[in-house]
């Protein structure tokens, strides 16, 4: 079940890079990446089936990465890149 999620969203994933339009490719390449993320959270690493403290601490770090990639993002957006 989780390799074709996989292939699709690596295959959605290519074709980003000659779109044109400045930053949406890569705010579409971030979603997939956290999509796949959660994914491989879920069902490889077993955090579906584990006691609700594991399940708070892995949300918890999962909050944290996405505040650290939206500030990340909003560094890159923010400058004047040429």
């Amino acid at each position: 079940m989780l390799q074709p999620a996989d292939q699709l969203l690596s295959g959605k994933q290519f074709p980003l890079a000659p779109a044109g339009v400045p930053h949406v490719p890569l705010a579409v390449a971030m979603l997939i990446a956290v999509v796949k993320m959660l994914l491989v959270m879920l069902f490889f690493m077993h955090i579906r089936y584990e006691a609700r403290l594991t399940r708070l601490f892995a949300g918890a770090g999962l909050l944290w990465l996405l505040f650290m990639i939206g500030l990340v993002m909003a560094d890159v957006l923010s400058r004047n890149w040429r």
